[in-house]
């Protein structure tokens, strides 16, 4: 008696791409074989050794159109099993309904929900101007550097000849839906402090600690700020300011010795209405005024701030927006707070809307006991449905 489509989600959930040994051979053949199903043309991409791009394709009347990409990733982050009411990798359905397993938000909703969309279109015999692309991509959990990053850079992604993508959003606990149309620009930044050493019976001077004492007061003042701009500012969300996290702390060799070097590495997520060049400056300010010997370096240095317009005159954000105000949707416009594959779709200047169709359930991408309800599943592929016929119907526009 389960709908099909459910089936077929607990299929994809059951396969264990969990990092940091992602069984991605098991993912890419599942989606092929579905994509094949559909009368999908198939392609893989190794983008390098043992990281393959599926890209599947439902060709247009117009292939000279800019096409529409529906991208997704096929791993999920690791489990803590003894926190979960079910195994997470058998997608137990409650009697609720509700689909326990990791990825039910995070993304693999989202790919079955696009290629049960697909099939709902075809079976009712319909065909589009521009041609649609489904990508599923590796490793977005641990960067996307041997994924999308590398994916963009392609002649074969050049060749998809992409138009305006969608990619996952997150889960809304209310009635609204969120759509993302930009990203924070993540930072990871390792401050470095050298000082004198000496011995712990004494008081030395100009050490290290006493210049990562300083470090880290300047670094979570800032964050302080930040934290309070926005619970004063109820029209803001976390995309709207700048988070800063110490995450590590390095240093020391043994207790009665005075380290001549400390580290901390700050993990800092800035959203796109910030300068970052200023940002930087800032960063800068702090550390010199620690003291002598103290010096910063970039783990990871996001520097595009490229955002996807939602003005009612441009044609993709008014063939979307149309659709949710015609399903009567209501939408919730935000900065994504954390880091999706879609800053790599924008930095070459594609637009691209972070969507995924989950309200009235609550935010447990990463978390324990993940889940999603199958109606809510099941109606999020009839929204996909109608966004698709009408992105895929937009008309040539004056650059085509």
């Amino acid at each position: 008696s389960e709908n099909p489509s459910v089936t077929l989600f607990r299929e994809y959930l059951r396969i264990d791409t969990v990092h940091p040994k992602p069984d991605y051979d098991a993912a890419v053949q599942f989606l092929e074989r579905v994509g094949t199903d559909l009368g999908l043309a198939c392609q893989k991409v190794e983008v390098c050794q043992g990281r393959v791009v599926l890209v599947l394709t439902w060709q247009g009347t117009n292939p000279r159109l800019r096409s529409i990409l529906l991208n997704s990733h096929t791993d999920v982050v690791p489990v803590f099993e003894e926190h979960w009411t079910y195994p997470p990798f058998e997608a137990v359905k409650d009697s609720q309904g509700n689909i326990y397993a990791r990825g039910a938000q995070d993304m693999k909703c989202v790919s079955i929900q696009y290629l049960e969309a697909i099939r709902r279109l075809k079976t009712e015999g319909k065909s589009f101007a521009r041609t649609i692309h489904l990508t599923f991509v590796p490793d977005e959990e641990v960067g996307g550097h041997k994924g999308m990053e590398m994916f963009v850079q392609r002649p074969e992604f050049k060749a998809l000849n992409v138009g305006f993508a969608m990619d996952e959003g997150l889960a809304s606990p209310s009635d609204t839906f969120s759509v993302f149309y930009g990203e924070r620009s993540p930072w990871w930044i390792k401050v470095k402090c050298m000082g004198s050493p000496g011995h712990g019976s004494r008081f030395i001077s100009n050490t290290a600690a006493e210049k990562m004492h300083k470090v880290i007061n300047s670094f979570l003042a800032f964050r302080e700020s930040e934290k309070q701009r926005l619970k004063s500012d109820s029209s803001l969300t976390l995309g709207d300011v700048t988070s800063l996290n110490m995450t590590m702390l390095e240093g020391g060799v043994s207790f009665n010795v005075v380290p001549s070097e400390m580290a901390a590495s700050f993990d800092i997520r800035i959203p796109p209405t910030v300068d970052l060049k200023a940002f930087e400056e800032q960063v800068a300010t702090w550390c010199r005024g620690a003291g002598d010997g103290v010096t910063y370096e970039f783990h990871q240095k996001c520097m595009d701030q490229h955002i996807t317009s939602t003005e009612e005159s441009d044609p993709w954000w008014k063939a979307f927006s149309g659709v949710c105000k015609d399903m009567k949707l209501q939408l919730k416009l935000e900065i994504f707070p954390a880091a999706t594959d879609s800053r790599y779709i924008r930095a070459v200047r594609h637009p691209a809307i972070g969507f995924s169709p989950m309200n009235r359930t609550p935010v447990l991408l990463h978390d324990h006991n993940e889940f999603l309800n199958e109606q809510v599943f099941l109606r999020g592929i009839e929204i996909y449905a109608c966004l698709l016929t009408a992105l895929a119907s937009v008309p040539p526009l004056p650059a085509e």
